[in-house]
């Protein structure tokens, strides 16, 4: 016996032969999957452990921007449970207010973070060479 949906509303919503609705043009729905205006996530701040992450992700929740927690490249092994460190997504458009927010909680570094300069780092791989160089000196002149 086969059930009549055409005529009348059934109480349970629609039936599995109704195609979904669908969504009025110029809604967030299209840019693609996971809506959002197409707005893609950017990292804002890590943590060294979830625990960290997770306080970073929650503040910035109380401040009304909506964040989401990932395991760092590298780091994504599953046997590690809690461990590792974690990065911290915001939408792009985002960026800016939480950066902000991570600023004021002094969470955030200002400016970018110290790199070497590579003449300091040939400097250190040539003292290093060096010291091997004098090693192996050393040892030839006391066999």
């Amino acid at each position: 016996m086969r059930r009549e949906t055409l005529d009348r509303q059934d109480p349970r919503g629609p039936s599995v032969d109704e195609p979904p609705p669908v969504p009025p043009h110029g809604s967030d729905d299209d840019h693609g999957g996971g809506g959002g205006g197409g707005d893609d996530l950017v990292r804002v701040a890590g943590g060294r452990h979830q625990a960290e992450a997770e306080f970073i992700a929650n503040l910035l929740r109380e401040e009304g921007i909506p964040s989401l927690i990932r395991r760092s490249r590298g780091f994504d092994v599953p046997d590690l449970l809690a461990a590792g460190p974690r990065d911290v997504l915001v939408r792009r458009r985002e960026l800016a207010n939480a950066q902000e927010v991570l600023l004021n909680a002094d969470l955030l570094a200002i400016g970018t973070p110290s790199v070497d300069s590579p003449a300091r780092i040939l400097a250190g791989l040539l003292v290093a060479l060096a010291v091997v160089a004098l090693i192996v000196a050393l040892g030839a002149l006391l066999r």
